[in-house]
């Protein structure tokens, strides 16, 4: 099944889900080669439930079993994918281990693909103390909203894109 991944001459649009998983007082979170951390996630597959992608996500570049629980929060996310503008809604959820299959401290080596192109990533254990002091996470309007402890339905918009694009 392809990805809700639509990409025209001008822009893409994409639809994604992420999940937070939080470990004595530390986030997982990715981080590709010369960028910030990220929430882990993946596309949505036509007819795929956000939570199916979940899980499969995680299988694929953790190799690793999750059972997912609440939605955390919805977001708009404005970004540049490479030279084009990319619309992204982006749902979080809270999830969890179902094994311990993966290192519960510091960082290990993992990958994702998109497309045919192989990227390596390094998946990290982040305190959310380091967060809160200026450590970069993106979305960061995620992180501002979710470490102030609320348990409602965050709702964002995060838009990293110049004035004219």
């Amino acid at each position: 099944m392809s990805d809700i991944l639509f990409k025209t001459e001008d822009a893409i649009f994409s639809y994604r889900v992420g999940g937070i998983l939080i470990h004595n007082g530390k986030v997982l979170l990715q981080k590709p080669k010369n960028e910030n951390y990220s929430i882990i996630g993946g596309h949505v597959a036509m007819f795929e439930t956000a939570e199916a992608t979940l899980v499969r996500e995680f299988r694929e570049e953790l190799r690793t079993d999750i059972e997912v629980g609440k939605l955390l929060a919805v977001g708009e996310v404005f970004w540049r994918w490479g030279n084009k503008p990319c619309h992204q809604i982006c749902l979080y959820y809270d999830i969890q281990l179902k094994d311990s299959s993966i290192p519960l401290d510091g960082a290990f080596r993992g990958y994702d693909e998109i497309g045919n192109e192989r990227i390596d990533l390094d998946f990290c254990w982040v305190p959310l103390s380091d967060i809160q002091n200026g450590t970069v996470a993106y979305p960061t309007e995620f992180f501002e909203q979710y470490l102030t402890g609320t348990n409602e339905l965050i709702r964002f918009v995060s838009n990293q894109l110049k004035e004219g694009t």
